[in-house]
């Protein structure tokens, strides 16, 4: 935790020094919701549980070969794999997006893999998708309207989309740009605090750094964590093996449609088999 810590300080000293206008101070913060604190991952019944889980695609192509993972509340889980490995359509089929054909999915203990993606949105379980998936004919604001669509309280929504813009300032700067004209960073942007706006428990997150520059990655994962700090928990795919490890409490390792390593994200950055396939055998 110590290092983690220096981490993030120094981190959020390089923004200090590059006068980067993108997260204000974490202590100036006023969090919104009573999501609780998320300083560690509590060691209670998981808030998500995949049990042996099997996706086919066409009726024909087995994708995801009895997956089974757990994860904690106010947890980060990490999911890591190749590309083709499952862990896109692991995300797809704990938000409803795909059905799985065999196994459960709980949520608070509650089975849910039956239920279609909306549904699960108004429980509190909202993703953001790779490649962003904005509208870029409607402007930022817009665009943040739509993922409020399940909620119903307007002065919570709008507390939510004050809380996006205090996360993300230049969001805030640019409300009324059309999203199409938003730099990659600024999309990504968008597209996480979309997925807030529907006041998640479980925030899904499929390759939130793909196509940024290193400085916007350590942004991206500097407010992740902050997020969580907030109260929410957290399952993340991402290409950025040593990132994502280094915010996450728990990883899983995913080969061919298959959970291969699971342990603490500790342990898998000091595992000799994921420093060679993932790290570089740094």
């Amino acid at each position: 935790m110590a290092n983690r810590d220096s981490s993030r300080l120094a981190t959020r000293r390089l923004f200090n020094v590059q006068h980067i206008c993108l997260f204000p101070p974490f202590a100036s913060r006023d969090w919104p919701f009573a999501w609780g604190n998320a300083m560690t991952a509590s060691a209670d019944a998981p808030i998500l549980a995949v049990n042996n889980i099997e996706v086919i695609y066409d009726h024909v192509i087995l994708v995801l070969k009895g997956v089974s993972l757990t994860v904690p509340v106010r947890g980060i889980v990490a999911i890591l794999g190749a590309n083709g490995a499952g862990k896109t359509t692991t995300l797809h089929a704990i938000s409803g997006l795909l059905r799985p054909s065999q196994g459960e999915i709980r949520f608070e203990s509650r089975p849910i893999h039956k239920l279609p993606a909306h549904r699960l949105v108004a429980l509190g379980i909202a993703q953001a998708p790779e490649g962003r998936r904005i509208f870029g004919t409607l402007t930022v604001r817009e665009n943040l309207n739509l993922g409020a669509f399940a909620q119903t309280d307007h002065a919570k929504i709008a507390q939510t989309l004050q809380w996006i813009y205090e996360l993300f300032p230049i969001l805030a700067q640019r409300h009324n740009q059309l999203a199409g004209t938003l730099s990659g960073g600024e999309q990504q942007m968008l597209a996480i605090g979309r997925a807030l706006m529907a006041k998640p428990r479980i925030l899904l997150l499929d390759e939130p750094s793909l196509g940024l520059a290193p400085l916007l990655v350590k942004a991206i994962f500097q407010t992740l964590w902050e997020i969580n700090e907030a109260g929410v928990t957290i399952v993340l795919v991402e290409q950025n093996a040593r990132a994502a490890l280094k915010l996450a409490h728990r990883g899983y390792v995913m080969e061919v449609g298959r959970i291969v390593l699971e342990d603490r994200a500790e342990a898998l950055l000091a595992n000799p088999e994921v420093r060679n396939a993932y790290l570089g055998g740094e």
